[in-house]
């Protein structure tokens, strides 16, 4: 199991530059809105686009997707870390939680 992030430790790991954020949900979703700095990355692409988009296997990822009901963040979490990612955790709340507390987004 993934382990978790809360939303205070993202946000200061996002405004630190010290996490790479990974949206799940990415497409047309991720071109709406997405937080900060954030990469798209499907579950269905972690194979063929994640050493492109994540080289450094060492580097902080926090996946989410849109909210904790949402499969895709763990999704991507657990292939990142069957590729071997040392450092992946999971937001579980997602872009709702996100949004809900006031914190900007980005689009496309």
């Amino acid at each position: 199991m993934t382990a978790l992030i809360t939303r205070a430790d993202l946000e200061i790991a996002v405004k630190e530059g010290s996490v790479t954020v990974v949206d799940a949900l990415a497409g047309d979703y991720w071109a709406q809105q997405h937080l900060p700095g954030a990469v798209p990355l499907h579950p269905s692409e972690v194979a063929d686009r994640a050493s492109a988009v994540l080289p450094d296997l060492d580097r902080p990822v926090v996946t989410y997707c849109s909210n904790a009901a949402c499969p895709n963040s763990g999704q991507v979490a657990d292939a990142l870390t069957r590729m071997g990612y040392t450092n992946v955790r999971k937001y579980k709340e997602g872009i709702q939680d996100w949004v809900e507390a006031g914190l900007p987004v980005e689009s496309a």
